[in-house]
């Protein structure tokens, strides 16, 4: 851990009490100015800081990184430079806004065009995703669908607890928080229907995931380590897998889900780095079944990341319907890379591998509305009387992220969804 991650650090930019992004974060992001390109930038409190803009003045040269590598849509170019440059533009940039550092602070004429009011800009899908992988990675999810869907005794599947069940998903309908999702159409048919039928689900869920974005280009035939895992981790952000339960349910076999999944996913604006996450390390559950080398690890890989999930229907001020943590994960990121790449599958930076529905111990932990009403038999009360046992149209789906150590918060935002009739 080096000196960013002080929980003593201040910055000279103004960062309210309880701000997810004090200096000890520096997230990276995608901002657009109105009549502007754009541009790479980082978040102290409620200021977007203009990396291309930054850099054009020289006061990043340290950094080795060429100023139109911040020139961009996307944060794929600066990904590709690797871990040795992410670390050290960090480093350099955590101390030009320290409290102390005069070098910008007293620069008054840089200010109007380095630093934005979050207000003024239009933040943007952060990376270009070539390839989505969805883990399937929470006991407490994977137990409880198991319960309601097979036999209660046998919840997982034999292969549960020996590797990271995945699919590869379609990366093209995963957007930015904010982006309406129209509710998908696709078939389903009910236990007592001959046939199936074609409309709009009548089970929209939402999925309280984690994704962490590839950093760092594989060849293919090759595979990754644990321990080499997570040189090749840009971040994290929070990522709403939304899911329409009953098109796959009757879709998923024998291939695994399909329309049911790829109608839109939501992640949120801002990357978190593995750095900034470095004081927040904890252990995970114990993997009580042996596991092959390839997915042996030393060290804490889990992440103590409090995670929220509110809904708010139109008009009406948001329900908080979970609470839950992302430190409950049975298979951590580095073992889901492992065995991502075991067979030798190439990766790419930008890729985006989300972590599965998370869910905790208990019913209010749980990570969707199918365990919260738990299959429709326990719906859940809103502040208008109304009950939900899945989402409504019109529904907005929010969900928050952060951890909390030693007086230290790092958060990611949040990311939100608002479902609109199907067309």
């Amino acid at each position: 851990m080096d000196n960013t991650n002080d929980p003593s650090l201040k910055s000279w930019i103004k960062v309210e009490e309880g701000s997810d992004f004090p200096i000890q974060n520096i997230p990276f992001g995608i901002i657009q100015r109105k009549d502007t390109s754009p541009h790479v930038a980082v978040r102290i409190g409620n200021t977007a800081i203009d990396l291309f803009i930054l850099a054009k003045s020289g006061l990043l040269d340290a950094s080795g990184i060429k100023p139109e590598i911040f020139n961009n849509d996307i944060l794929n170019p600066l990904i590709s430079l690797g871990k040795p440059y992410w670390r050290s533009l960090r480093k350099i940039i955590s101390e030009l806004f320290e409290v102390n550092n005069s070098i910008l602070r007293d620069n008054k004429a840089l200010h109007n065009e380095i630093l934005i009011s979050l207000d003024e800009v239009h933040m943007l899908l952060p990376i270009r995703i070539g390839d989505y992988t969805d883990f399937y990675s929470s006991i407490e999810h994977a137990t409880n669908v198991g319960i309601m869907f097979r036999d209660p005794a046998n919840a997982l599947l034999p292969n549960w607890k020996h590797m990271p069940v995945g699919y590869h998903g379609r990366s093209s309908s995963i957007v930015v928080s904010g982006t309406d999702i129209y509710r998908p159409k696709g078939q389903t048919k009910a236990d007592n229907d001959e046939l199936p039928k074609l409309g709009p689900t009548k089970q929209l869920d939402f999925e309280l995931e984690m994704a962490f974005i590839g950093g760092k280009k594989t060849e293919l035939g090759t595979s990754v380590s644990t321990d080499e895992a997570e040189d090749h981790i840009f971040g994290m952000a929070i990522f709403n897998d939304l899911s329409a339960r009953d098109i796959q349910k009757w879709e998923y076999v024998p291939l695994g889900p399909f329309l049911g999944k790829n109608f839109g996913s939501s992640l949120s604006p801002w990357v978190v780095t593995m750095d900034a996450l470095e004081p927040f390390r904890t252990a995970g559950p114990k993997q009580d079944t042996p596991i092959l080398p390839y997915l042996q690890f030393t060290g804490s890989r889990n992440f103590d990341i409090e995670l929220d999930v509110f809904i708010q229907p139109e008009g009406q001020k948001p329900l908080q319907v979970c609470h839950s943590n992302f430190k409950y994960m049975y298979w951590n990121m580095a073992q889901q890379l492992a065995h991502q790449t075991v067979n030798g599958c190439n990766i790419n930076a930008g890729d985006l591998f989300a972590s599965g529905t998370i869910s905790g111990p208990d019913a209010g932990s749980y990570g969707s509305m199918l365990e919260l009403a738990w299959k429709g038999t326990k719906p859940l009360k809103f502040h208008d009387g109304t009950e939900r046992t899945f989402i409504l149209d019109n529904d907005t789906v929010i969900m928050k992220g952060y951890c909390v150590k030693d007086g230290l918060r790092i958060g990611f935002g949040e990311v939100s969804a608002k479902i609109l009739p199907a067309k």
